[in-house]
């Protein structure tokens, strides 16, 4: 990526809303490179990316452009994870549809679609209904969809999730394939470090709350085994004061802290420490589990 150019992804201060309910509040940062794993964040930042909600507050771009305006002008297109699809169109009505959407005349749209079809390897259940399609296959049509649009950059949520290792791994590297040549953003859960889509990844971002835990490329911080994102209630300055007496690392942010254990400690030790100091560890997370 030129060092001129804005991040894929940049956060400032942000807020976002559902309900009136904060679902993000606070949360600042970069992203490096033109493929990123998200990992950790609540649905409501994918939505935000792909300019499907708008921030209660601050800001959210994408190479500079706010996500919003970033929509409405086809640089970004969104695959949400399993939305509701018409069970009696076929799969290339539904890929055709969505380029028709976005303003592509019919023949342009018949003509992306095909491309989005082969590149998805759909080809062969363009005619098929979406209603009894496999859910890999109904997946798939929705990235197939969102790249009809020929948007610039494509924010998706893992359509991986709950298929059989089997399937998560053909989908993956149909995906790697696609996409190799444009800028993505994956937003997961935790996402395996071998497969095609990670390893194809320049920057891994890792949230706990509105906080980034833990950045940079997938394999060093998949390596960092004894680094834990902890939650605590209680009586924090303190808990952290015990955690670095026994030689642990500590960054905070509030109740939220990241821990470097080294060879001295472990987690059962985090418990003892949480009760000197009268707080409760409400979330224990390692790091390198969000590569598992």
């Amino acid at each position: 990526m030129p060092g001129n150019q804005p991040p894929l992804l940049e956060a400032k201060n942000l807020r976002l809303d559902e309900d009136g309910a904060p679902q993000v509040d606070g949360l600042s940062l970069a992203t490096q490179g033109n493929h990123v794993v998200i990992l950790g964040a609540p649905r409501a930042l994918f939505e935000a990316a792909a300019g499907m909600r708008s921030p209660a507050r601050g800001e959210l771009s994408l190479y500079g452009t706010p996500c919003a305006d970033a929509l409405a002008s086809r640089h970004v297109a969104g695959a949400p994870l399993d939305p509701a699809l018409p069970p009696k169109w076929t799969v290339r009505r539904y890929v055709e549809w969505s380029a028709r959407l976005v303003g592509h005349s019919r023949s342009d749209a018949r003509a992306h679609a095909s491309e989005a079809l082969q590149a998805l390897e759909l080809t062969a259940l363009a005619n098929a209904p979406l209603g009894p399609a496999p859910i890999a296959a109904r997946r798939a049509t929705v990235l197939a969809a969102a790249l009809a649009t020929k948007a610039h950059v494509l924010a998706f949520e893992d359509p991986t999730l709950g298929l059989p290792e089997a399937g998560y791994r053909a989908l993956s590297h149909i995906l790697a394939r696609a996409l190799h040549s444009r800028p993505w953003l994956l937003f997961a859960a935790r996402a395996p470090l071998d497969t095609p889509l990670c390893l194809e990844a320049d920057d891994a971002v890792v949230l706990l709350g509105s906080r980034v835990v833990a950045q940079g490329i997938p394999s060093e911080l998949a390596a960092r085994e004894r680094t834990y994102a902890v939650r605590v209630a209680g009586d924090v300055p303190t808990f952290a004061s015990l955690v670095m007496a026994r030689g642990a690392r500590v960054e905070a942010s509030g109740s939220e802290l990241t821990l470097e254990l080294g060879d001295s400690l472990g987690t059962r030790d985090l418990l003892e420490l949480a009760n000197q100091s009268r707080s409760v560890i409400v979330e224990l997370r390692p790091l390198a589990r969000a590569f598992a």
